[in-house]
């Protein structure tokens, strides 16, 4: 008998925060940015919820070129924790680091020398960088009469030195934080305009140069030397490269779920004939959040129980339900697939998303010789909020388009290339392929034909503006 599917939705004004890709209409500019993903084995559900929540107490509140290219690396799974992160190359001469990509917040910061509480080595075997002002020609600090000083203060505790240097100071949910001074120097990125790759490109930018680090930034499990704030305040660097004409005001991703990992991170729109959208729309308390940044998804209360037991429902004659650490699980020696049911979250606008078994099950271990698979989308109780991550969001193109206020996704083989929309100086929409191969490998997105079982009959909509961080 094949598995039902059960269609999800909320009645929920959403907030949408993306932890990674940018896409936008805008005057013909891109950028493809390097995506890695860290990871370490043996992390249960439990831990992989706590470091979620974790994250989420770290979201802030916020409010003629070509394709900008970095090299994508890493691995997706789960079960290995894994952090995404990119490199970008700063100062004169320039000097490359490896920093969290962060739709949560504003700022790019680097740790820098010196620095209290920074950790000096990392366990994602990478080399860990300091910049150091006084080492690049280009680099100048910024006073506190400088108008972008006053910028700061839309992101992060602003306030001034007795020399005259603005500084900052980043306050997470989770406990951690950071402090130091912005500093105005090159960023370094290679850039597509057509068929031709200009490299050693760069442009100014205002980013922090952090002095102090406290909480969770001062472990070496997972440390990296930055983070890259994707937010919409006047000092995120999409914002800095956009009013500059470098790069669109939005961006896209595509993260590969299979063991090879990797993925695509785009400042400029990916184009997918089989893209569906859905608008994006204000909201300051509830919303829906999607961020590269959690690794599992979670429901708001109101549909979460009603998601658990119609799946429990679907399958309970050919599994056997058990809990595990409160986490709702099966002991089941058949492929999942052929037992559990799809789950298409529908949004406003008629837009769906379809949930594969995988894209919602965790493989935990094995009893006897059956494999024990748990629900991986968590509750998040009292809120109202919805929160859709790795989980979720493997194998799938999502296209972030603020210019145009909305959202879009398709399934996809994230192995594949893709196509990038730009528009050059004459108006003339044109195509950059950005990945390792040709892109006709495009996931199928048809249906299999599947009872259609309805857990809730509402509409789900996503917001932009106005995330409130998850304490």
């Amino acid at each position: 008998m094949p598995p039902a599917r059960i269609l999800v939705a909320q009645a929920i004004a959403a907030a949408a925060v993306l932890l990674f890709a940018v896409s936008v209409d805008g005057e013909g500019k891109g950028m493809v940015l390097s995506l890695e993903r860290a990871s370490h084995e043996g992390v249960g559900v439990s831990q992989l919820r706590h470091r979620d929540r974790v994250r989420h107490g770290r979201l802030l509140q916020q409010q003629p070129s070509g394709v900008v290219d970095f090299s994508v690396e890493g691995t997706y799974d789960p079960y290995l924790v894994g952090l995404y992160y990119t490199r970008v190359k700063l100062g004169t001469p320039a000097k490359e680091f490896y920093v969290q990509i962060d739709t949560g917040s504003d700022v790019l910061w680097v740790s820098c020398n010196p620095c209290k509480g920074c950790p000096s080595s990392s366990g994602l075997q990478i080399e860990l960088e300091f910049f150091d002002p006084p080492s690049s020609s280009t680099a100048s600090p910024i006073s506190c009469s400088d108008q972008r000083c006053a910028l700061g203060a839309q992101s992060s505790d602003s306030g001034c030195s007795g020399q005259n240097q603005c500084g900052y100071t980043f306050q997470y949910g989770d406990g951690s934080g950071t402090s130091g001074y912005y500093v105005y120097d090159s960023m370094y990125f290679d850039s597509v305009v057509g068929s031709s790759l200009a490299s050693n490109n760069s442009a100014p930018v205002v980013f922090g140069c952090s002095t102090s680090q406290t909480g969770d930034l001062t472990k070496p499990d997972r440390a990296v030397d930055g983070i890259f704030g994707f937010g919409q305040q006047g000092l995120s660097v999409i914002s800095q490269l956009s009013s500059q004409g470098i790069t669109p005001y939005s961006f896209s991703h595509c993260l590969r779920g299979e063991s090879g990992g990797g993925g695509i991170l785009v400042l400029g729109q990916i184009v997918e004939p089989n893209m569906v959208f859905t608008p994006l729309v204000p909201s300051h308390n509830r919303g829906t959040i999607i961020d590269s940044g959690t690794t599992l998804a979670y429901l708001a209360e109101e549909a979460y129980d009603p998601f658990v037991t119609a799946i429990t429902e679907t399958v309970s004659g050919s599994v056997r339900p058990l809990l595990a650490k409160g986490n709702q699980c099966y002991l089941t020696t058949s492929s999942v697939s052929e037992i559990f049911p799809q789950v298409t979250l529908n949004f406003a606008g008629g837009a769906s998303m379809i949930l594969r078994p995988q894209d919602y099950l965790l493989q935990q271990n094995s009893i006897g010789g059956a494999a024990v698979w748990c629900i991986g989308i968590q509750k998040i109780q009292g809120q109202g909020i919805t929160i859709l991550g790795d989980l979720v969001l493997k194998d799938k193109i999502v296209v972030y388009d603020i210019a145009g206020q909305r959202i879009g996704w398709a399934n996809y083989d994230c192995s594949s290339s893709v196509n990038v929309s730009t528009t050059t100086s004459t108006g003339k929409t044109e195509f950059f392929n950005a990945g390792q191969v040709d892109n006709s490998n495009s996931a199928d997105n048809a249906p299999s034909k599947l009872i259609p079982i309805v857990v809730v009959a509402l509409l789900l909509h996503i917001a932009f503006f106005g995330v409130t961080p998850l304490l």
